[in-house]
């Protein structure tokens, strides 16, 4: 099946060329990526496919009811017949419209199974990609092909494969009931089908060409909502309204002329075969009708056989139809696997076994890095080591290294040379939930969720109970808060937790990092969103929960940086330490 798809995928794109350059990826490899989700579902599928075949019998015998009722209950005025043919008419109906109910039912579960493993796969890819990704890619862009272009995949790969069976097993059994009924007739279908290949054929590739213009006009429009709506305030306080408003009717006008310009260039991809469908169904009639006024042939085989007509040319089009979806699945194929080659640049040790509790001990050997494409190194030979336990600031001008030097920590990159160390262990070594779960973030930005206070506290350790959900929040000092909240604990934050102030978000951090439990916590311009009295409290609150932890500071306020054991200086790229000599130096024997 996948070979089969793939030379017809190579071929289409062979007598396309000129239209569509942009396929870059081994179709064999997507297809084989596609199909391992339909192969873990041969159950499923085998039902599903018991039962097509089984309402296509119970459809196929519904015209040949109705041909014995006509000419063997009606013309031939014979009435206990009629009624035998009428029970038997309603019991095949009952029948076929509860297997099609349970039919339809198999099938969207399965469609459902095959659609949402496909996004979970993808959306785990996604998961294991660095910030720098996205960095260069529109979110907007992303959540469409996560969304239609991944619907638009499995439609194709569980719809088709359904629609095609149910078409064949049609067509043949349309088809031998006319060869039945008239072998002379039944040529005239035939002489359709080439005719239509032809056509369908030289409209495959208009067809793709508009399609995929339009998935990149719904994601333009995707991108535009996802990055205006979280700032409409901001939008709001700068008067930029009317503006926002004209580039979303812009968007709007560019997508609606799109979907109109496919959906013209669809209309005569079916409309030619419609219209060669409506010909032979005259063709039909007329030479039948001649027949049957002649006395050469009756009134019900005539009505049986325009019936089959129509069963047989249904199915002759779907199955030609398939190719035109083929075209546009290649599109949402092609979008989907760019996202799913994206290549993992940090991958996952195993080794964090080894690793000691509460330490909380770093080195850095010789660390150099820079961002992809860029020339100039953000960290050149970096070289520090601190102890456990210890209180380290960070310090520099902006842009001088200060995150990424906590990005390189986290693993979100990996350094171009050097290697880091985490009490003793090199982070190439370690798993990566494990050692993200041992340092604890807190930067400027507090990533709320749509949830409870709980929820947004227990986010980091999931696992843990709600009196330890209430005793980090006490911790924290967010007492005063929840009395505040009509519901305690279990009130829900709303988007982001935008009616809460910074101070409140930094607790709410603070609380989430104490269950988390870690061995080192940062806090990167942690405090910037609050004053400075309220920074203090922050800081003198984070200096007694996490007493023995390791804490490294990032900020611009010499204030937030006061009493630190140790001061790590970036510039240049380069890092000169200083501070009190109990928080640095230590021998490798020391880890």
């Amino acid at each position: 099946m996948v070979r089969w798809l793939t030379r017809i995928i190579d071929n289409s794109n062979r007598a396309g060329e000129g239209a569509n350059q942009s396929f870059q990826y081994n179709h064999e490899m997507s297809l084989s990526w596609l199909f391992s989700f339909i192969k873990p579902q041969k159950k499923a599928i085998l039902m599903v496919l018991g039962l097509s075949l089984l309402v296509s019998m119970m459809v196929l015998l519904q015209p040949w009811l109705t041909k014995m009722l006509i000419d063997d209950g009606l013309l031939a005025k014979d009435y206990s017949v009629l009624l035998q043919i009428a029970g038997a008419m309603v019991a095949v109906g009952i029948l076929n419209t509860v297997l099609s109910g349970f039919n339809r039912y198999c099938h969207t579960r399965l469609s459902g199974r095959v659609l949402f493993a496909l996004r979970e796969d993808l959306y785990g890819h996604l998961q294991k990609l660095s910030p720098a990704f996205y960095s260069r890619r529109r979110i907007g862009d992303l959540m469409s092909r996560l969304d239609g272009d991944v619907a638009q995949i499995q439609r194709f790969a569980v719809d088709a494969l359904f629609a095609s069976v149910s078409g064949i097993l049609g067509l043949i059994g349309a088809l031998a009931m006319m060869l039945m009924l008239s072998w002379e007739l039944t040529l005239i279908v035939l002489v359709l089908v080439p005719l239509e290949i032809l056509w369908l054929r030289w409209m495959r590739r208009k067809v793709e060409r508009h399609t995929r213009r339009l998935r990149e006009r719904s994601a333009d429009l995707s991108a535009f909502l996802v990055e205006t709506l979280p700032v409409m305030k901001f939008i709001q306080s700068v008067g930029q309204e009317s503006s926002e408003a004209r580039k979303l009717k812009g968007l709007g006008h560019g997508y609606l002329d799109q979907l109109l310009r496919l959906q013209v260039v669809e209309f005569f991809t079916q409309a030619i075969p419609t219209t060669l469908v409506s010909i032979s169904r005259a063709g039909v009639f007329l030479l039948g009708g001649y027949w049957v006024i002649q006395g050469d042939w009756q009134l019900g085989a005539l009505i049986a056989f325009s019936t089959y007509l129509g069963m047989a040319i249904g199915p002759v089009q779907s199955l030609l139809g398939l190719y035109v979806s083929l075209q546009r699945m290649v599109v949402s194929l092609d979008r989907v696997m760019e996202l799913r080659s994206e290549p993992v640049s940090v991958a996952n040790g195993n080794e964090v076994e080894s690793m000691p509790e509460h330490v909380g001990a770093l080195r850095f050997e010789n660390v150099s890095f820079s961002h992809q494409g860029r020339t100039q190194k953000i960290l050149d030979g970096v070289t520090f080591s601190l102890l456990g336990g210890k209180k380290a600031a960070i310090m520099g001008a902006s842009g001088s290294g200060k995150s990424t030097l906590i990005d390189l920590l986290h693993r979100h990159y990996d350094p171009d040379q050097g290697a880091i160390f985490y009490n003793g262990v090199d982070l190439h070594d370690c798993d990566l939930s494990e050692l993200r779960r041992r340092i604890a973030v807190v930067s400027q930005d507090i990533v709320l969720f749509r949830g409870s206070l709980t929820d947004n506290i227990r986010y980091a350790n999931p696992s843990a109970s709600d009196e330890q959900v209430k005793a980090a929040a006490i911790q924290a000092q967010l007492g005063a808060l929840i009395a505040q909240l009509p519901e305690g604990l279990d009130t829900p934050l709303g988007e982001r937790g935008q009616q809460l102030s910074g101070g409140q978000k930094q607790r709410i951090a603070i609380a989430r990092a104490l269950l988390q439990q870690p061995d080192i916590l940062v806090l990167d311009e942690a405090t910037s969103a609050v004053d400075a009295e309220t920074e203090r409290e922050i800081i003198q609150q984070v200096d007694r929960l996490f007493t023995g932890r390791t804490r490294i500071l990032i900020s611009h306020r010499a204030s937030t940086l006061q009493e630190a054991d140790v001061y790590l200086h970036l510039k240049d790229g380069r890092i000169r330490v200083s501070g009190n000599n109990d928080g640095l130096a230590c021998s490798p024997g020391d880890f």
